[in-house]
């Protein structure tokens, strides 16, 4: 018989996959077998071992559900085979996540475990929203409660009326289902009809939303704005709109549509949330490696003989690493070459996968890039590779070849346009509730466009925010105004540019 495995069981956070700890992700690494919910975010997956078995496991979504007795029985099972088995869990694992029912069938069967706590909802979705839970000015105590009571419990274990008279911060998780009667009996048993409350949605995550209301209309405006789960409700002096910690920032309360893939909308939406905006996503395009067609792979077995490789974008080093990763292969293949990257997010890209790029241009077009390292280096005979979008312009390539370079142009990926539904988008921009479309490419300015009017946006109020000279370009020929132009060349410098417009 195999000896028995161990079960960890991991806080994946709140909704953003890089809010797991750093534990956390090196145990998904080893992993033989990754059981998750569904809460954690599907992108942590990336970190599971090619080999590990991985199991989704959610819960009251139909008849595709899985109860918390059939979670405990896999985990056991998983691990009596002697496997390391992961069971991801959202948020942290023992706030409101069930870890007790699990960690008594393990100890019941006498198996190992290790728990490793993660960003919990009610932290992450205060932070999001610039509510400070706790504050020697106003509440020096918080308390977290659910929303949701268990399945079949006749009576609330709640203490409603020690809830209605508690002087500091109340966070209700799971309680948009039931949000009206849970303020219906606060007030009943005391609290105050205008004691400030806050819902925010999708805490961290692009959909993120935060409506605030008094205790008594929070329901209703929920309602109205059509806020679903996951959510969490906070109700006290924290939540008050005056002492919102985001009003500081520049884009506070911007509605910011967002229009590159889905990843990239992701990471952009982050930032924007950072900043104390609202970041509305509308995918536009898809990334679509070509990593492996024969043109590459047998560029990569000669590619010891480059003298330069030159990346132009951050999708095209992710390209590239990923197939080298599966190829179990890694940055030694660049041997002596030096590497040349358009610009600071390129460069960071490589960086993650321990590449520092030898030449990044003073600004980042693909231009400027052909010009100064032809100024840096002596190219006359030297072999370049550039690996880049099957989509990029011929001009770097005749620009390097006319210096006497030997260029190879190896495409790493295309991009191809993505529909997505545009009614609510098009009543956004019509009912004046949008303050700026973003571009960070000519190609997603391209499918945007075929798919929202032209004539919407000019005579919208909406303005419209360009990465740079290329998508600018683009833009006016597709007959729109460009109202702002990033300085750099990078989503950093667009949103610097947007702020640039509030200070």
């Amino acid at each position: 018989m195999s000896e028995k495995g161990k079960v960890y069981l991991i806080g994946a956070g709140p909704g953003m996959a890089d809010l797991i700890t750093v534990r956390g992700a090196r145990l998904l690494k080893i992993a033989d077998c990754i059981i998750y919910d569904k809460l954690a975010n599907p992108a942590l997956l990336k970190f599971a071992h090619p080999n590990a078995e991985i199991i989704h496991v959610p819960k009251r979504i139909g008849p595709a559900s899985t109860t918390q007795n059939q979670i405990n029985k896999l985990l056991v099972e998983k691990a009596m085979l002697g496997q390391t088995v992961v069971r991801l869990k959202g948020g942290d694992p023992c706030i409101f996540g069930r870890a007790g029912q699990e960690i008594s069938a393990l100890t019941e069967a006498g198996l190992d475990f290790e728990i490793v706590p993660g960003v919990t909802a009610a932290i992450a979705a205060a932070s999001s929203a610039g509510i400070i839970l706790t504050d020697r000015n106003y509440s020096s105590q918080v308390v977290f409660v659910t929303g949701h009571q268990a399945e079949g419990k006749k009576d609330s274990g709640l203490d409603w009326d020690l809830l209605a008279k508690f002087s500091g911060t109340i966070v209700f998780y799971m309680a948009i289902e039931n949000l009206e009667s849970i303020a219906e009996r606060l007030i009943k048993n005391g609290m105050k009809e205008q004691t400030p409350a806050a819902v925010i949605a999708d805490a961290t995550l692009p959909s993120q939303k935060t409506v605030r209301a008094s205790l008594k209309h929070i329901a209703e405006k929920c309602s109205v704005n059509k806020i679903g789960p996951p959510a969490v409700l906070i109700i006290g002096a924290a939540a008050d709109e005056k002492l919102n910690r985001l009003k500081s920032k520049p884009l506070f309360g911007k509605n910011i549509v967002i229009t590159r893939d889905a990843e990239g909308n992701a990471d952009f939406a982050a930032k924007i949330i950072a900043k104390g905006g609202n970041p509305i996503e509308y995918t536009t395009i898809k990334i679509k490696p070509l990593t492996q067609t024969n043109q590459f792979l047998q560029t990569l077995t000669k590619i010891t003989d480059y003298n330069w490789i030159i990346f132009t974008s951050a999708n095209g080093a992710a390209c590239f690493f990923d197939t080298l990763q599966q190829l179990e292969k890694d940055a030694r293949v660049f041997a002596s070459a030096k590497i040349a990257a358009i610009g600071s997010e390129t460069a960071a890209k490589l960086n993650e996968f321990g590449i520092k790029a030898d030449f990044t241009p003073t600004v980042f077009t693909t231009d400027t890039l052909g010009r100064q390292l032809i100024a840096l280096a002596n190219l006359k005979g030297k072999k370049v590779l550039l690996l880049r979008s099957q989509l990029a312009s011929s001009e770097l390539n005749l620009l390097l070849q006319s210096a006497g370079a030997k260029v190879d142009n190896v495409p790493l990926y295309t991009t191809v346009a993505v529909k997505s539904d545009c009614g609510y988008l098009l009543k956004k921009i019509e009912t004046g509730e949008i303050d700026w479309l973003t571009f960070a490419s000519p190609f997603s300015a391209d499918a945007f466009f075929k798919q929202i009017p032209t004539e919407v946006v000019n005579s919208s109020n909406v303005k419209v925010a360009s990465i740079g000279p290329v998508t600018s370009e683009k833009l006016k020929n597709l007959g729109i105004r460009v109202d702002v132009q990033a300085t750099e060349h990078t989503i950093d410098g667009l949103l610097t540019a947007l702020e640039k417009i509030y200070k």
